[in-house]
């Protein structure tokens, strides 16, 4: 970023430093990346201070930052959701995933913020209690599983849903589909995002129609206290056989589909969000550019459970055109050299006039980067060739 932008260096969730940066910085727009500052109550310390802030107060944040409150939340909507339990006793989550409700396989949830790790689908009850205990008990996610919400098991295709919100009026900022599973045709564990590829096919002017009335929509109006939540919103859906329905939110714009969306958005979009910072986006909207794009991500050896870093990257600043775009996650700079220093290494996106097109950008380029361990999925994409 650094060769884009000047960085400045700070503590996400230390809200009164980053009021501070604003007021130094004079800067008319802060548009919030990581769900931590939001959970920090960054968006409502700049609010009461008269600053434009593109992300939802504390408590609306909590449609992501507490996996309980976003499930009783959209119970109390009438949103169109899994079956759940919230569990905040070893004992209860063990009878809640013994007892049958919901049958097999059955879903664990951290309550809290777990960096996308947070989630057991289990096929068993032996499975099911381990994931239990490994949150409540040997603490696997911290603080975050001290409570679990334990709900039946959706099925359906997913996709991934944007809008951006001013407090009372949302509109839509594109579609995606998410890779969560490390391995190819979905399997192995879950992880942060393997890659994602925009729009989704399956996401059709209808779709869109009934998740802005059933969804979108009631979110707004559960959340309309304190200006209403402003921001983006991304909804993780799953379509089942019964409709739609929410697997979970994001009170911010998640990689990997940022990194697949963004380059499709068009218009002035910086007017749109300072429009929609300031409870106001009137008939604004933001067009799509035509074509796709798909992002594959390269990730270290042992991700996502123990990545191994400090590896040499090669090839990652070669000019790959203009359809291509390297997007770093997991880099850092030693000795001059550039090494791996996360689990989700980088993101490599390819632009083209349609998902087969942008596929091959994406994956041509991918050959030409390596680091020890190196690993990704090879099917992101084909999933919007055979719809």
């Amino acid at each position: 970023m650094a060769s884009f932008v000047r960085c400045l260096p700070g503590n996400v969730t230390d809200s009164e430093a980053l009021l501070a940066l604003v007021e130094r910085e004079q800067v008319d727009l802060t548009v919030v990346g990581p769900e931590a500052a939001l959970d920090a109550g960054l968006a409502d310390l700049l609010r009461a201070r008269g600053h434009a802030i593109v992300g939802p107060v504390r408590r609306a944040a909590a449609l992501e930052t507490s996996k309980a409150f976003s499930k009783r939340f959209m119970a109390d909507a009438g949103i169109p959701t899994a079956r759940f339990l919230a569990c905040d006793t070893l004992e209860s989550a063990l009878a809640a995933v013994a007892g049958g409700t919901f049958g097999f396989p059955v879903v664990v949830k951290a309550d809290g913020l777990a960096g996308g790790k947070g989630v057991v689908i289990a096929s068993e009850r032996t499975e099911a209690e381990a994931a239990v205990r490994a949150a409540m008990v040997d603490r696997q996610f911290g603080d975050a599983g001290s409570t679990l919400v334990i709900e039946e098991c959706l099925t359906g295709p997913e996709v991934s849903f944007f809008v951006l919100a001013d407090g009372r009026r949302a509109i839509p900022i594109g579609s995606a589909q998410d890779h969560k599973r490390v391995f190819d045709d979905d399997c192995g564990p879950n992880t942060g995002g393997m890659g994602a590829f925009a729009p989704s096919p399956l996401m059709t002017p209808a779709l869109e129609a009934e998740v802005m009335r059933t969804i979108v929509q009631p979110v707004l109006d559960g959340l309309s206290d304190d200006g209403g939540y402003r921001g983006f919103l991304y909804v993780s859906l799953m379509l089942t056989s019964a409709g739609p329905k929410v697997i979970e939110f994001n009170v911010r714009f998640g990689d990997p589909e940022t990194q697949v969306v963004w380059p499709l958005l068009g218009g002035n979009v910086t007017e749109v969000l300072h429009a929609a910072a300031l409870g106001d986006l009137g008939a604004r909207t933001i067009p799509m550019r035509p074509g796709a794009c798909v992002g594959v991500v390269l990730a270290a050896q042992g991700y996502p459970a123990n990545p191994v870093t400090g590896h040499p990257i090669t090839g990652a600043d070669a000019d790959f055109g203009p359809d291509v775009t390297v997007f770093h996650a997991g880099t850092a700079v030693r000795d001059g050299h550039l090494v791996t220093a996360g689990g989700r290494v980088l993101t490599v996106v390819g632009r083209g006039a349609d998902h087969a097109a942008a596929m091959r950008k994406s994956y041509e380029a991918v050959t030409r980067i390596s680091f020890d361990g190196m690993q990704f999925r090879r099917d992101i994409g084909k999933k919007a060739l055979v719809v």
